[in-house]
């Protein structure tokens, strides 16, 4: 029997900024797999974030493993310690489903939609 030898695709991660308005809030849409193969360069951007209020579009996440869940964790402390705040929107089923079972949904703000996550904010 013989096999294939198949390279495995490397993960990608895409960073799309979104609307940023004048109330210090900006919206980034995430595209690809959140992973240990992309965390560094995602912590590495989204630290550098100036908006008070970042909610990031998790609709695009194919794939969320636990080294994509230390990275939001790390994002969002760090976001805390200077008086800025993170929110999660538009989870997949998967993202979802490991945020439940690492109990970040009791940490981290999670919308339905982008809007949700925007008018909560601007609601408090």
């Amino acid at each position: 029997m013989r096999y294939a030898l198949q390279l495995m695709e490397t993960a990608r991660l895409e960073l799309q900024p979104g609307r940023d308005n004048t109330n210090g809030e900006a919206v980034t849409r995430l595209n690809g797999k959140l992973s240990l193969e992309t965390v560094n360069s995602f912590i590495q951007t989204m630290r550098k974030e100036p908006a008070m209020h970042l909610v990031l579009d998790m609709s695009g996440v194919s794939f969320l493993d636990s080294s994509g869940v230390g990275a939001l964790v790390s994002l969002f402390v760090t976001r805390k310690h200077v008086g800025k705040t993170l929110a999660l929107a538009s989870l997949t089923k998967q993202g979802i489903a490991v945020l439940q079972v690492s109990g970040l949904v009791k940490l981290i703000p999670t919308h339905p939609t982008v809007e949700a996550a925007v008018s909560a904010r601007e609601k408090s």
